[in-house]
């Protein structure tokens, strides 16, 4: 009996279970494309703390270094236009959100010979650079964000959280390693890059603490040794030296490289975490396709083995509630049939509802991350901010005031917005 032959009911539930395997299979693509992501980005961190390093201390070995790593992030820049090409370019709303990224992700891309030629021809300054590879990591960063935002399988959601975060504060580490050694460069940090610095370790420790709620074991594991070796108590004393520097306390310029390459065996480090979290997604995606797919043809096979014990029995409807929709046959195979279904229909229902629930729970954290975007637009229009100056004034609110900064966002947003009302009304 083929899908077609079946009574409609059952073709809707079979119909119900195929979406779930499209879905999951749309999502492995997008999947790899994180993986993909993932090391672009650390290319282009490496690149981008190279080019401060450049542009503080025009050398020919340091750009024989920055040409070795430009050709790595064109490297893995092809390897991730190739993966897009097999994206499906369908799809819902939440769909095209992650579309859109990805075009600001393409634009920026195919504006980034442009920089680095002028990178090297010294026609850029080392925060212009900075701010021009930020900008396009942040891009990246946000098709993770839409990905994990748009998966509807809660636990593939929990791992891209767990990965969205990692990454998140790793490249905050990678600007942490750029604004250091621009700092180096000049012999001493200034008032805004000390308070940057600040930032960007807080930033780092949010990212990472939301990382070891939702990461996998093994991760947490290499990650916790990463945290409690000498690398890490290298780095603090290096921090230690950058805070105390000052227009009139200042150091060698040559301890930049020595930071450069302490940050950058520590970054390199976490890629190995990063890694492991990209493997495990890979792996639970497979599975869960796998899984999806044996599901549907078990389901099919008991369907059609119950449409063939009562083949002469027109089923009774019911709502996913169990209430019948008409009156139930009398005689006895149809009455098992009907019961069958049922227990289908309410099998699939309460699967989808805890589905729902968990996939609400993976997700919060992503809503936080929303509601920050939101204020920090409007703060960005209100008062004509740069994305960092917004993100900035948040942090410095929400550490005054010892509360979330979620929450801050709100409070931000009510504000605003009752002003342009009452401005609008004025």
């Amino acid at each position: 009996m083929t899908d077609d032959s079946m009574p409609a009911a059952l073709r809707f539930m079979l119909a119900a279970r195929r979406c779930e395997l499209q879905s999951l299979e749309s999502l492995a693509v997008t999947c790899e494309l994180v993986t993909l992501i993932s090391q672009l980005v650390h290319a282009l961190q490496k690149e981008r703390g190279y080019s401060n390093m450049y542009l503080g201390n025009v050398q020919e070995r340091l750009l024989t270094t920055l040409d070795r790593l430009s050709d790595e992030s064109r490297h893995s820049e092809k390897q991730l236009r190739d993966c897009l090409e097999q994206l499906d370019l369908g799809g819902s709303t939440d769909k095209a959100r992650l579309l859109n990224r990805i075009a600001f992700v393409l634009y920026s891309l195919d504006d980034l010979p442009r920089l680095r030629r002028r990178v090297r021809e010294q026609r850029v300054t080392s925060s212009e650079a900075m701010t021009g590879f930020t900008r396009l990591i942040g891009g990246l960063l946000a098709v993770v964000f839409e990905a994990a935002d748009t998966a509807l399988d809660p636990e593939l959601t929990r791992a891209l959280v767990a990965m969205f975060n990692f990454m998140q504060g790793k490249e905050l580490a990678g600007q942490e390693r750029a604004t250091g050694v621009a700092g180096f460069a000049a012999g001493y940090l200034d008032d805004a890059q000390h308070e940057r610095m600040r930032h960007l370790l807080e930033g780092q420790q949010r990212c990472f603490d939301i990382f070891r709620e939702y990461a996998n074991s093994s991760a947490l594991a290499v990650w916790e040794d990463l945290l409690a070796g000498d690398m890490e108590a290298q780095l603090r004393s290096l921090r230690g030296v950058a805070q105390r520097t000052a227009k009139n306390a200042t150091v060698d310029a040559d301890l930049g490289e020595l930071w450069f390459d302490v940050c950058t065996r520590r970054i390199d480090a976490m890629k190995q975490v990063e890694n492991l979290l990209a493997r495990d997604l890979l792996q639970r995606c497979r599975q869960s396709i796998a899984d999806a797919g044996a599901d549907l043809d078990n389901h099919r096979a008991l369907l059609k083995r119950l449409v063939g014990n009562a083949a002469n029995t027109q089923p009774v409807l019911f709502n996913v509630q169990g209430t019948a929709l008409d009156g139930s046959p009398q005689d006895g195979i149809g009455s098992q049939l009907n019961r069958s279904i049922l227990d289908l229909v309410h099998e699939q229902t309460q699967r989808l509802q805890a589905l729902g629930e968990e996939l609400k729970d993976a997700r919060s954290t992503l809503s936080e991350r929303k509601r920050v975007d939101q204020a920090k637009n409007l703060l960005m229009k209100r008062y004509q901010l740069s994305e960092q100056a917004a993100h900035e004034q948040l942090l410095r609110t929400a550490m005054d005031s010892g509360k979330r900064l979620a929450d801050i966002a709100d409070q931000v947003m009510t504000h605003l917005r009752k002003e342009a009302a009452s401005s609008a009304r004025g």
